[in-house]
């Protein structure tokens, strides 16, 4: 099926909203949390227990896969889907992330970006029309645009300029697409600065595309400031098209971020976090390294119903840890993207029984 996408739900006493997208892999219900599997795979997850945990949609990452193994070897073996097993819908981000954590290794002109591999030190081009092939090879549901993201600080200057090459780019994207079943996002970059994000969307909507993003934004700005901008800008957005805050994920950012009308979300933080050992619960975030949980014979969360919590201890899971083995990531990664899961069920509910209000108010509350 096309990709389509419903406003189901507005909550009354704030921006929350309750929505379904529908993608040629499968619907979608938001507000949403994709966990990211940059290289084609959710760190230490198998396809299935990602979907067992909950989760519809994952994220790809168009400039990891063009380097490795190609975007046409993906191609040649089926298509994204295929290649990694997973049955779901994907959202690939352009690359355009990258460009800014991968400062050292690029340098980024009016036409592109030219940068060097970080595996081997080879030379590429990456502009929108590239970045679009790359995307349709791949096969992904949804594209997004290539995008420079501004980094903090910047001057109103450099953001002025950063934010019309991606208004520049968002067209070249949007004449350079082929297959009309992807769905392509545009992306509202413009930094700290409200007006240019004012101008931004304002530049950037009448391009028409399935859904857009807020970008630049998680990049070492105080949170008040990425808080002031998804408040005031996401009412701003087509309210007809999916919102997508780009890189945030916290619980309480995302929370908050729904508040405002956001309705996907995307970060490392779930599946990083589990590798190293934190793991979030609905009482406390536990460091499960500490000698406190040595004998402790409880599981990770009492209200959670994943494979980690049903069937072992903080005890076992803290040994696990300690001696380095495998299991500890992937028992570890189950419980927090299930963790995430059930977050995002909760937020539904809320908005479907118009007490979203309430449920955030609650949340904060048991944060303080």
């Amino acid at each position: 099926m096309p990709f389509s996408f419903e406003l189901i739900k507005k909550d009354p006493c704030t921006g929350a909203r309750l929505g379904k997208m529908v993608t040629p892999h499968g619907p979608i219900d938001t507000p949403a949390f994709m966990p990211v599997g940059t290289q084609g795979t959710v760190k230490s997850m198998r396809p299935e227990d990602i979907e067992k945990c909950g989760a519809q949609i994952i994220l790809g990452n168009t400039y990891h896969l063009y380097l490795r193994p190609g975007h046409e070897t993906v191609r040649k073996l089926g298509g994204l889907h295929t290649f990694m097993n997973w049955p779901g819908p994907i959202l690939t981000d352009s690359g355009g992330f990258q460009v800014y954590s991968l400062s050292a290794l690029r340098k980024i002109g009016p036409d592109g970006v030219m940068f060097q591999s970080h595996i081997d030190g080879s030379r590429h081009f990456l502009n929108p029309q590239k970045a679009i092939e790359i995307q349709e090879a791949l096969g992904s549901d949804i594209m997004m645009c290539l995008d420079e993201c501004t980094p903090y600080p910047a001057t109103l200057q450099q953001t002025r300029d950063s934010m019309a090459l991606s208004v520049k780019w968002a067209k070249q994207c949007k004449e350079a697409r082929t297959t009309p079943d992807q769905a392509l996002f545009g992306i509202i970059q413009g930094g700290t600065y409200m007006d240019l994000r004012r101008q931004a969307l304002e530049q950037t909507v009448p391009i028409g595309f399935d859904g857009y993003a807020l970008g630049g934004v998680s990049v070492g700005e105080p949170k008040e400031i990425m808080y002031a901008i998804t408040d005031e800008i996401t009412p701003l957005l087509p309210s007809d098209k999916p919102r997508y805050l780009m890189g945030v994920g916290m619980p309480a950012d995302i929370v908050y971020a729904v508040s405002c009308g956001i309705d996907m979300f995307d970060c490392v933080i779930p599946t990083r976090s589990a590798r190293h050992g934190l793991l979030f619960t609905n009482s406390e975030k536990i460091v499960i390294k500490n000698a406190r949980w040595r004998e402790d014979e409880h599981p990770l969360d009492e209200t959670c119903d994943c494979y980690t919590c049903k069937n072992y201890s903080r005890g076992y899971l803290r040994h696990l840890y300690v001696a380095g083995e495998i299991l500890a990531m992937i028992l570890n990664t189950i419980h927090n993207i299930r963790h995430y899961m059930l977050l995002m069920d909760k937020i539904r509910t809320a908005i479907s029984e118009n007490r979203f209000l309430e449920f955030k108010k609650d949340f904060f509350n048991k944060m303080r």
